[in-house]
């Protein structure tokens, strides 16, 4: 997978050292619990890693987001600032492998409590594919330990998130391992994991029923990201560019769209919120189609009026009405 506007190495070993200047101000990390008024101060990389933080955290977790609302995670560099939250931290949330900056900072932390999010649930490396046939599976295992794709890969497709189960798995995760921060508070940890868990538990099968019945199967998109929440409903996602929103398309790739279109009946070319539309509203020109929003929730504009439950059922919405659901 390609990451844009990485930092360089010198600027990430200078950030480091006054990071690290910083935390030995702070006078090293403290006990669980103990620096923001009784609030275990978590740390999270970008939106979905906050979310869980906060739905399962609640009232007794302070949490940070290293990316802000609106901007997208690729683009992310670390201030000193930020390491040192990383290095000070009582808990770390992030996934490995799609913000190298985050994989440093993590990598020189004392933290005990650290959740990668792709060790609850493996990536998987979703190659670009000619996309002239539909998915051949519809019937995708509902556990989210069980996929399609035996390879996984560290550097593999990042957006475990868009698949309810998956993201269920990594939200267990968190809750152990705040409850293991913070003992005192284990049982409402726990309640609140439960409690988001069920809820993912509705939205898979809210996407279940959406999607049993549709015209096609088939969806355009800007970007690769939706190839978790394709294989677990049984679709097939055509995208313009990769993993990378903004690889450039090459002649082949378009042709295959183009074909991909007109063999499955697509009605629709996606993109997303953050990124410039520029790209899907030129393809879908093109081919005379439409375009809507799908977002890939790697980071919301309002936060506060919008998370990801909601996102995700406009999401749903967006794909019915482009696959033609009855």
């Amino acid at each position: 997978m390609k990451i844009r506007r990485l930092s360089t190495s010198i600027a990430l070993a200078a950030t480091a050292t006054v990071g690290a200047l910083l935390l030995s101000a702070c006078g090293g990390t403290s006990s669980a619990a103990g620096k923001d008024g009784g609030k275990l101060d978590v740390v999270a990389s970008f939106y979905p890693m906050e979310f869980l933080a906060r739905q399962i955290g609640g009232e007794h977790v302070k949490v940070t987001d290293l990316t802000a609302a609106g901007v997208e995670p690729h683009d992310l560099e670390l201030t000193a600032k930020q390491v040192a939250a990383v290095q000070r931290a009582d808990a770390v949330i992030y996934l490995k492998g799609l913000q190298p900056t985050v994989d440093k900072a993590v990598a020189m932390t004392h933290a005990k409590h650290v959740v990668d999010a792709t060790a609850a649930s493996p990536l998987v490396d979703h190659h670009l594919d000619e996309g002239t046939a539909e998915h051949e599976d519809h019937a995708a295992e509902a556990d989210g330990a069980e996929h399609d794709h035996e390879h996984t890969d560290a550097a593999g497709d990042p957006h475990i998130w868009l698949d309810p189960t998956r993201y269920a798995a990594v939200a267990r995760t968190v809750g152990t391992e705040l409850a293991e921060a913070d003992p005192a508070n284990a049982a409402d940890y726990q309640r609140n994991t439960d409690a988001l868990v069920a809820q993912l538990a509705t939205l898979d099968q809210e996407f279940r029923d959406g999607l049993q019945n549709v015209k096609t199967r088939t969806f355009i998109t800007s970007h690769a990201a939706f190839g978790y929440l394709a294989d677990h409903y049984g679709l097939n996602q055509v995208a313009i560019s990769g993993v990378d929103p903004e690889a450039e398309p090459t002649p082949s790739r378009l042709a295959a769209i183009q074909r991909a279109a007109k063999e499955n009946g697509a009605t629709t070319v996606f993109f997303e919120a953050l990124v410039s539309p520029k790209l899907a509203n030129t393809v879908a020109g093109d081919l005379g189609l439409k375009t809507a929003v799908l977002d890939p929730l790697e980071g919301i504009k309002e936060p506060a009026e919008h998370d990801y439950l909601s996102v995700m059922r406009q999401n749903l919405d967006n794909l019915k009405a482009a696959l033609g659901a009855s």
